[in-house]
């Protein structure tokens, strides 16, 4: 009776080697393998919400700055412009000044020179016409805001008297002005120069 030999199951005859640690499965029953996890660094990829550029609160800030900026630009320029015409107009009212103020005095200069003219006619004219000259120039000072200064028998006064020297006058009170050597012209503010004056001696 023929005996039929049955082929060994290779399966279950060949070696099974050994799966190393760490190492994955083969896939069963065809499916797709998963991919490896997502890298950190690609959500920090991704868009983020200030992406599309600023915040509105950050332009407003923006635009606040630059308008006072500007502002502040013009308030500088006029307040430069302003200096300029102040400057301007200063300058053209003492140039007005200094005219009115010479030409106060046009008519001095007219009549020394007549005087001049004159003076070998009569000496006593020649006195006579330098006063009246001297009159006319006190008075152009007058106009201008300066009268003459030479009182005396008058309180001494610092603020208007200059002491060149103290007399003893048994008619004068003392403390009183007893000659002026030179004639102060103005008051106060507007003063030109004190009086010189001699003063009586105090007892």
């Amino acid at each position: 009776m023929p005996s039929h030999l049955q082929e060994p199951d290779r399966a279950a005859s060949d070696p099974v080697e050994p799966v190393p640690e760490g190492a994955g499965r083969p896939p069963r029953g065809g499916l797709p393998q998963p991919g490896p996890p997502p890298r950190p660094e690609a959500a920090n990829d991704a868009p983020g919400p200030d992406a599309a550029g600023p915040a509105p609160a950050e332009d407003e800030y923006t635009t606040a700055i630059q308008e006072l900026e500007d502002r502040w630009r013009r308030a500088l320029a006029d307040l430069d412009n302003l200096r300029k015409r102040h400057a301007r107009e200063l300058e053209r009212e003492r140039a007005v000044e200094r005219s009115r103020t010479a030409a106060a005095f046009l008519p001095v200069l007219d009549n020394l020179e007549l005087a001049l003219a004159h003076a070998g006619a009569d000496p006593g004219a020649i006195v006579e016409g330098i006063r009246a000259v001297r009159d006319q120039a006190v008075n152009a000072l007058e106009l201008l805001g300066y009268p003459r200064r030479a009182e005396t028998g008058v309180a001494f006064d610092p603020a208007r008297h200059e002491v060149v020297g103290v007399v003893q006058d048994p008619d004068a009170a003392p403390g009183t002005v007893v000659e002026v050597l030179r004639p102060g012209y103005g008051d106060g503010e507007r003063q030109l120069r004190p009086a010189a004056v001699t003063v009586a001696k105090r007892e």
